[in-house]
């Protein structure tokens, strides 16, 4: 625990200046992270990256992060670099003679495109501007703080054992309601929100929906038999164990901001 506190502490510390100034360091900071994610992941395949599939994925994932503007002047769509990928991926399954299968093809192309959006609208979120940046890491931090406390001190029914076996259904509750109050007070202090209803309403269903990103990522790695995605930060493992919630959070968030701006 006072390895996970320390390391919080010097992480923030580093991370939080980058994310307030913003511009050029912020973008090389995601790709870097984006990129050690998908290491991650792929790892769990026994995928290296640098290999014919690795370096595609790696490619692929640096033009989902590519804002569309930036391709405007290549007449190049995300789409079609993400269909290239996929035919140079199914077309490596038959050279390699069924070496590499069409399991790990679609493997490396949904963990591209699930880290890839993910981080893609972590940059979107940052240039949109920082009230809505620190909106979501607010939520997410404190989904996770009110979740881990509620659930040591109250939690008693598991919420999913087969994928998690120290979640509750009090500590998931928990987390929801922590979020509701941090993002009051944030409101409170901001007034960033035009609809109080809506925002209340925008917080329980991110938080949620952040929770579930956190199970999504324990599922990936209790079926590939990992303890952590990686160990780049001490008591919290890998990239992923770190940013699986906010992964999952940012695109609906992006998509409540769509509808209501």
């Amino acid at each position: 625990m006072k390895q996970r506190i320390i390391t919080g502490v010097l992480a923030a510390a580093l991370f939080l200046p980058i994310v307030i100034f913003g511009g050029i360091p912020f973008i090389i900071v995601t790709y870097v992270l984006a990129t050690i994610g998908l290491f991650e992941l792929l790892r769990m395949q026994h995928i290296r990256m640098l290999s014919t599939e690795g370096i595609t994925s790696v490619f692929l994932l640096w033009a989902l992060l590519t804002r569309e503007s930036w391709l405007a002047e290549t007449h190049v769509t995300k789409a079609e670099v993400l269909l290239i990928a996929v035919l140079i991926l199914l077309a490596y399954t038959v050279t390699t003679k069924n070496r590499f299968t069409f399991d790990k093809a679609g493997f490396a192309l949904l963990s591209t495109l699930y880290v890839g959006f993910g981080f893609h609208y972590f940059m979107e979120t940052r240039l949109t501007g920082l009230n809505l940046m620190f909106y979501a890491l607010f939520i997410i931090w404190a989904t996770d703080t009110g979740a881990y406390f509620t659930g040591r001190a109250f939690g008693k029914r598991k919420l999913w054992p087969d994928i998690s076996p120290n979640k509750t259904i009090e500590g998931f509750v928990g987390g929801v309601g922590c979020a509701l109050v941090v993002a009051v007070i944030y409101q409170l202090y901001t007034g960033f929100f035009a609809s109080i209803p809506l925002l209340l309403l925008m917080t329980v269903i991110l938080s949620i929906v952040g929770q579930m990103g956190d199970l999504v990522e324990s599922a990936f790695k209790r079926h590939y038999g990992v303890k952590d995605s990686g160990n780049i930060l001490p008591g919290h493992g890998g990239i992923l164990d770190r940013f699986d919630s906010l992964l999952f959070m940012l695109p609906i968030l992006h998509l409540f901001m769509n509808m209501v701006l």
